[in-house]
This record gives C-alpha cells, structure tokens and sequence, in this order.
C-alpha cells in the first residue's frame, strides 16, 4: 500500500503539489546561474559569419563624397531646397556639391568617389547600407548607439554581446579586441567596456603605436617567475577560488574571474605571437603598404598611421579565433571636417589601401565568406555648409548615412535602401543602427531577442526593444 493510500482526494492535491513551486525556484535558479556564467551560451542557429571586423571611421565620413552620390545637388549649388532645410548642430545655409569624382566599378556597377579606389576594386563584394540612421547627431551619442545600441555609457558593447553568446574560438586569445593608434578612439572604454556582462567579455585595447610583440599588451609576462612556476602559483590560486565557489555558491564575478586569469596565463605566450608582423612575408606588408608610403593619392605622408599595421593585426587575429575586432580610425574623430570637406582626402588616403588589401588577404586566407568585415561612422554628414566660409566642410547628419559590409553572407555588388535626392535623409527602407546590430547578430548565428542577459530585475539585449535584421541584404 502506498503512503497515499488513506488519504482523502484534497489532501493528496494539496501535498502532492506542494513541491511543483520548489521545482519551478530550481529550474529559475539554475538558468540565472547559467545565465551569469562566464561560459558562453552557443549560437541559436546555424552561422553565416564566424568572426566580425569592424572598420570604425571615427568622427563620420561623409557618405555624400565616398559612396552615395547625389548630382542633383550641383544643380542646387547653394540654394536650400525645402528637403534640406533641417535644424543641424552648426550653421548651414546651402547645399555644397561634392569635390571628389565619382565612377561606376565591378560588375554591379557600384557608385565609388575617387577617395577609395583600392576598395572600388572590391565594389561586387560590397553590400551598401544607404538608408542608415540614428537617433543623436552628436559623436558621443553616436559612438555609444554604434558601439553599445544605447545613447547611454551603461550598455555592454557589440564585440561583448558576440564574446557572451559565442566566446572566442581561440582559448588563448581574449574573444574582442579593439585595436587604434597613439590613444583612445571616443568614447574611449565605454566603448568596448561589457558593463554588466562578465568582465572577461569586455574588449581588450591594443595601440599599435606600440607594435612589439613582447610589450604591445603592457604587463603580460611575469618578469620574475618561469612559466612552470606560474603554472603552480596560478593552479594553488585558482583552487581556493574554487573552494570559494563550492562554499558560496554561482557567483558571476567569481567564475568570470576565475576564467579571466587563465586567459591571461595562456595569453602571455599566444599574445606576442599574433602581433608578430615579423612573421608576414615582405608581399603581405607591400600589400597593406606597410613599410612604405600608401600608393594612393595624397602627397605629404601620413598624419595618422597605424591603420595599415592595424588592419594586418584584425587579419591575423581573425583567422587565430578571436570573434570580433574592432579597427578604429583614430585617435579621437579625424572625419569630423566641418571646416574643410577637402580634409576626407588625407583620411581616406590613410586607409584606403590597407582596407582593400584586408578583403584581398581575407579572400587568399579563405576567410572572407566566414568572416565579416563592416565599414563605417557614427552618422553621415550634411548635404549643406555654410556657404560663406572660405573652406566650406559638412555638418553632422543622423537623418542617413552610408554603411558597408562585405564578406560573411551578406549580398556583394548591393545597394540597399537610399537617402533623398539630396542625401539629407534615408527615405527607403530605413535601416536603424539596431536594425544593423540585429542582422550582425543573426549573421553570427545569434537571434537578437533571445541573445539576453538578467540585470536589475529586467532581461537586456543589444538591440533593447527595436531591431529588425535586415534579410534582404543576406545571400
């Protein structure tokens, strides 16, 4: 007989469901736990991309000179049509054609200002965003919204999501680094910070001012202990750390801890290596025009340099398994030409060569269809000026502006979506950065509603309540 057996029909509800609340807390508390795990969660579907390279042009290019023409404007030449007559930051009073010539190139028949005529050579594995836009025209803003889907510093980073849901293919090298020369890109760390993610998720800061192998990550090696010794003084660490764990319980900040100085003890020895251009033989570097003076347009050399050191780094770390690198055009906003929209020439000169020669390299390597590469700023720039200046330039415009991604599934030889007739506004299929950060996940295999993360009592995502991936732009 069963211990039910002299039971009543009430009772035996009333105690045989007693523990089904228990059993719902169990199952809660074991998805927060895996939830704040320091271990990544796997993609939601099948992947089209396995790694992502973002080229940020800080400041923000203006898409009406690189590769959104708009001839209607010379025809309006310091008139202020209607479609124009927007409120920007700074004074302007009329349009201002472009100074830069621009021509069809590849197969599609892609539009490219003479600024890029490396990557016009790409032009069929381009895929344009012309209908991008955000919600603030200023850099800040639209640094944060680019880097971390929020117009607030409290958001974790693009490169911090991808490294919590997909981790680094590499378990020596961290899974996001952001790469710049001689100083902070803005926003500086907010950028790449992952906030209330795991800390070992947060990018890693490389300047390739400073391209030594062995010091290019400041402090790595232990000057004083071998590596066998370290072994044993990590082991004996990471053991306490573990009891720890066992006696407090999951505790997130523990585990991500625990994960980051393992990181660190493989990273010493896996680190260098990877930042050894040394190892790239002399038609690599010619390639990139490292070494030598780019082999487009400008005289006068570089002002900026890096990016080309920069872009072989992203390659190399690339194919090494680390998921997303971001390559900043940098220190701080160099596109940001009010004064001189002439001044985009000695910016594109700088990195023009070394982008094509990143899609060449990644195409050789077999890595292009599997790796995305994105192009772009933080916004676009004004079709108007302030005509009376003596070097009229461009002022912010958040209303549209040109992205570019290649490789990694996306269509190549594509126009999506299109500004006005002046380029003050995207008008077809408008693309909103989240919209952007939703196919970038769902080209890496991750769903943007489902890729979440528990914090102050409410589930967070990348693309907060927006987001619309973008479908037609996949092959």
């Amino acid at each position: 007989m069963t211990p039910f057996a002299s039971l009543d029909r009430r009772t035996l509800l009333s105690r045989g469901t007693a523990g089904i609340g228990l059993l719902g807390l169990a199952g809660l508390l074991r998805s927060e736990s895996a939830h704040a795990s320091a271990l990544p969660l796997g993609p939601h579907f099948a992947p089209r991309a396995k790694r992502v390279i973002h080229l940020l042009m800080n400041g923000g290019p203006s898409h009406l000179d690189t590769f959104d023409p708009k001839p209607l404007i010379a025809k309006y030449e310091g008139q202020r049509p209607s479609t124009v007559d927007l409120r920007t930051q700074r004074k302007t009073t009329g349009l201002l054609k472009s100074p830069f010539r621009f021509s069809q190139h590849g197969d599609s028949g892609l539009w490219v200002s003479e600024l890029f005529p490396h990557v016009a050579r790409h032009a069929d594995k381009l895929c344009l965003l012309h209908s991008m836009y955000t919600d603030i025209p200023e850099h800040i803003s639209g640094l944060l919204m680019m880097n971390v889907g929020a117009n607030q510093p409290t958001r974790p980073s693009v490169g911090s999501w991808i490294s919590y849901g997909l981790g680094s293919e590499n378990q020596d090298l961290p899974a996001f680094v952001v790469i710049s020369h001689r100083g902070h890109p803005r926003p500086g760390p907010t950028g790449w910070a992952s906030s209330f993610l795991p800390a070992m998720h947060a990018g890693a800061f490389i300047d390739t001012h400073q391209l030594d192998p062995a010091l290019v990550i400041p402090d790595l090696r232990n000057p004083s202990l071998s590596r066998g010794d370290q072994r044993r003084q990590l082991d004996l660490l990471q053991q306490m750390n573990r009891l720890q764990l066992a006696r407090e319980g999951a505790d997130p900040t523990l585990q991500s801890r625990i994960a980051s100085f393992e990181l660190a003890f493989r990273m010493q020895f896996a680190a260098p290596e990877a930042f050894d251009l040394r190892q790239e033989s002399k038609a690599t570097l010619d390639l990139y025009g490292i070494g030598s003076e780019p082999t487009s347009g400008v005289a006068g050399g570089r002002k900026y340099g890096g990016f080309a050191e920069g872009a072989l780094v992203a390659r190399r770390l690339s194919e090494r398994g680390v998921r997303f690198v971001q390559l900043a055009f940098a220190p701080d906003i160099p596109w940001d030409d009010h004064t001189d929209i002439n001044d985009h020439r000695p910016k594109a000169f700088e990195c023009d060569q070394a982008i094509a020669a990143l899609l060449t390299d990644l195409e050789t390597q077999g890595l292009l269809d599997e790796t995305l590469v994105i192009w772009g700023g933080e916004f676009g720039r004004t079709p108007t000026t302030d005509v009376t200046a003596k070097k009229p330039g461009r002022d912010h415009n958040h209303f549209g502006f040109t992205v570019w991604m290649a490789g990694g599934g996306v269509r190549g030889g594509f126009r999506y979506g299109a500004t006005d007739e002046f380029g003050m506004r995207a008008v077809e299929n408008r693309t909103h950065v989240r919209d952007l950060h939703a196919t970038i996940l769902h080209l890496m295999g991750l769903d943007h509603q489902r890729l979440t993360f528990r914090h102050s009592g409410r589930d967070f995502r990348l693309t907060d309540v927006g987001g619309r991936v973008i479908k037609e732009i996949i092959a």
